[in-house]
């Protein structure tokens, strides 16, 4: 019983920003990785951005100093920073994260999917 609660999603201009948040609630021993994915009607998903318990990252070549994605570990939460925002980022994104349960047993949990919009 592991969940991904995604939020933050919605209409901006182009040239504007918004801010993804990613929280884990339930039975959670650890966290190891969490990251963001996006697809965009009629595509195939693509990884946009990671980031591990040890704090390193990875971002797709496509948002590379656009997007920031960090972590608050003390909230279970993941979030992605996305400014100078281009209307080929219009996208459902979705909050992947790779997470020790107190089971013992190691999950691949997805969130919902929260939807970004870049328009004018």
């Amino acid at each position: 019983q592991v969940q991904l609660v995604e939020s933050g999603g919605g209409l901006v201009q182009p040239g504007g920003s918004l801010r993804l948040s990613c929280a884990a609630s339930g039975s959670i021993f650890s966290i190891n990785s969490m990251g963001w994915y996006r697809q965009a009607p009629g595509k195939e998903s693509e990884l946009v951005a990671t980031t591990t318990s040890g704090g390193s990252t990875t971002y797709a070549d496509s948002v590379k100093g656009r997007f920031t994605i960090s972590r608050d570990n003390a909230k279970n939460t993941a979030y992605l920073q996305m400014n100078s925002l281009k209307p080929e980022d219009t996208a459902v994104y979705n909050c992947k994260a790779g997470v020790v349960a107190l089971s013992g047993r190691y999950l691949e949990v997805w969130g919902q999917g929260t939807l970004v919009t870049v328009s004018s």
